[in-house]
């Protein structure tokens, strides 16, 4: 469970942001705060993974608070929420590291989008610290898993990245170049050029299987 703490002067607003909070599977609200006073109590008490952070607070600016909550909790992310409209505002929040920077007013669905992009980019990535991660993974993270597919790699065909699609989708289990190649009648190289790009793509997910020696073996499971 994913626990956010809602920090807004306006009490009638967090109570809204903590409903809207509540209702999506996977997070819930451990604490509210309407002072930068109360907010760094609160994250060193409560320990939230996420930060729902207002900028108009009454006894300090919200990006100073950014800094003063990540001396608390380190691992901290913070999503602003604010009217503030202001370019240098802005961007002074995206140097400060944040998750995103959502305008109010905004509806239900625009903040359940950025939680579901953090719950699928951003989480992960303190659950697993030593795990590699794909380039498919980054680019979640930067949010551009949900962009059109870049053109087929040079000498692969549409007609066999469907095959290659459907081999993935279908097997029970992770499953290798080799493996592929056999049920394309390709070559290994061939095959592993296709589940590669689906890899790239965040299609496929590679699943690394340690035996014997040498390098372990990448297998294939699709993500799609």
């Amino acid at each position: 469970m994913i626990k956010v703490l809602v920090i807004d002067d306006d009490f009638m607003v967090a109570k809204v942001h903590s409903g809207f909070v509540n209702s999506e599977p996977g997070f819930t609200v451990v604490g509210v705060a309407h002072s930068a006073g109360d907010a760094i109590k609160a994250a060193g008490a409560l320990s939230p993974d996420l930060i729902l952070l207002d900028i108009h607070l009454p006894d300090m600016n919200g990006l100073d608070l950014l800094q003063r909550l990540r001396e608390v909790q380190p691992e901290l992310d913070v999503l602003v929420i604010s009217a503030a409209r202001e370019m240098d505002t802005v961007r002074r929040a995206l140097r400060g590291g944040i998750v995103h920077y959502l305008m109010k007013p905004f509806s239900r669905d625009d903040l359940r989008e950025r939680l579901e992009h953090y719950a699928k980019a951003y989480q992960p990535l303190g659950e697993a610290a030593d795990q590699e991660l794909q380039q498919a993974d980054v680019n979640m993270l930067f949010g551009l898993g949900g962009q059109k597919r870049r053109p087929l790699p040079k000498g692969c065909s549409a007609e066999t990245m469907e095959l290659v699609e459907s081999i993935v989708k279908e097997a029970a289990e992770p499953i290798s170049a080799t493996e592929t190649a056999q049920k394309l009648g390709t070559s290994r190289v061939s095959a592993r050029r296709y589940l590669e790009y689906l890899a790239e793509e965040n299609l496929a997910q590679v699943n690394l299987r340690y035996g014997g020696v040498g390098r372990p073996e990448r297998r294939y499971s699709w993500r799609g």
